[in-house]
């Protein structure tokens, strides 16, 4: 297994050293699956998709419930799996250490590690100990001699303060401090995203795409290396499900049971 993910994690590192690929994000083994199918050559798991299919909201899944998660999806497919680790499931940095060092024994090729707080009034970790807490994934991760591809996160215009140049200063404090990959979710203006991808050069930046805002090529055409989608993929399959649920909860008819998907032949019995 260890030689295994050993080639995943040289094939990940791979992916990141040129060119821009799509890295979707599978809720459960059977998408995971389907995406491997389809010829996407690395994956990402969402905390967002994971925690619903608990019946929770996003950040509700437990650190152990999280690690299960990845030995599960890393077990059900061949490429590369980049997980969701959200702040490391902790405060402060050695426990952040302790559970990064965790992660990588469940096959992971990379994490990433964010800088959200929880705390509604200042959603944002002090600077200082966002930095510490990054340098101590990267120390696990190098004491782990797994090689595993540590992505810095600024989460900034997902909790509320949507400020670039914030933004630009702390991902380039993670790169610094040993992020190899930098990622601020829900950029969503070209100029914004072409001033990151500046500011941490040459280390890659991550796009989230969770809207129809832009494309693959001219994400490629700002020097975006890697891009990902969240929990979008697993909304738009629960807006499928709803929608059909919802027009036989209230006119008794099924007109959405047509031109559906053979998951047994995508899937295998």
């Amino acid at each position: 297994m260890r030689g295994m993910n050993d080639d995943r994690v040289a094939e990940f590192r791979r992916l990141h050293s040129s060119g821009c690929f799509v890295m979707p994000n599978p809720w459960d083994v059977g998408s995971a699956r389907a995406l491997e199918q389809m010829g996407f050559t690395a994956l990402a798991t969402t905390s967002a998709g994971f925690a619903w299919t608990l019946g929770r909201a996003d950040t509700q899944a437990t650190r152990d419930e999280v690690l299960e998660h990845l030995r599960r999806i890393v077990d059900a497919v061949s490429v590369p799996v980049n997980a969701d680790f959200e702040g490391g499931y902790a405060v402060d940095p050695a426990q952040v250490a302790a559970n990064v060092r965790l992660a990588t024994e469940t096959g992971i090729a990379g994490l990433s590690i964010e800088d959200s707080s929880g705390d509604e009034d200042d959603p944002l970790l002090e600077l200082d100990l966002a930095v510490e807490r990054m340098r101590a994934a990267r120390r696990a991760i190098d004491e782990s001699g797994s090689g595993v591809v540590l992505t810095g996160r600024s989460e900034g215009f997902v909790c509320g303060r949507p400020d670039i140049d914030e933004t630009i200063r702390r991902l380039r404090a993670y790169a610094e401090a040993g992020a190899d990959c930098l990622y601020a979710p829900r950029i969503d203006k070209l100029e914004h995203v072409a001033a990151i991808v500046a500011a941490v050069a040459p280390k890659p930046v991550n796009l989230l795409i969770n809207a129809p805002s832009t494309t693959v090529a001219e994400a490629a055409g700002l020097g975006v290396r890697r891009i990902s989608v969240g929990g979008t993929l697993a909304r738009t399959a629960w807006g499928g499900f709803l929608q059909a649920a919802r027009e036989i909860a209230d006119d008794g008819t099924f007109s959405r049971f047509e031109g559906l998907p053979n998951v047994d032949g995508l899937l295998g019995r």
